[in-house]
């Protein structure tokens, strides 16, 4: 396995254990024979994240069809890989600095 899906392969676990619901979803979309039905959902997903502005869809769509779309597209898992390890690494630093940080209450 090359550094660059190995680096991919990552990022899917690691989104897998940070929004368990999408565990399932994630193995299942990344099983070999389903590239028919990969790629159409993941050009639906970059749409649906390029109209963030309608109710329901939501910027969270973009990086998830990127993801997906680059377990078919082997050029894009590099970038893709990176991509998402700078975001994660944003949002760890973002929830840092603007998270409140809880307050443990001792009983006396």
């Amino acid at each position: 396995m090359s550094s660059p899906e190995a680096r991919l392969d990552r990022q899917f676990e690691r989104l897998g254990r940070q929004v368990p619901a999408t565990a399932g979803f994630l193995r299942w979309v990344r099983r070999p024979h389903l590239h028919l039905v990969r790629i159409p959902l993941a050009i639906l997903l970059i749409l649906g994240g390029i109209f963030s502005f309608l109710p329901i869809l939501g910027i969270w769509m973009l990086p998830l069809g990127l993801l997906v779309l680059a377990v078919d597209i082997p050029p894009l898992r590099r970038p893709i890989g990176n991509l998402l390890v700078r975001l994660q690494r944003w949002v760890a630093k973002f929830r840092r600095r603007y998270w409140p940080k809880p307050t443990i209450v001792r009983p006396d």
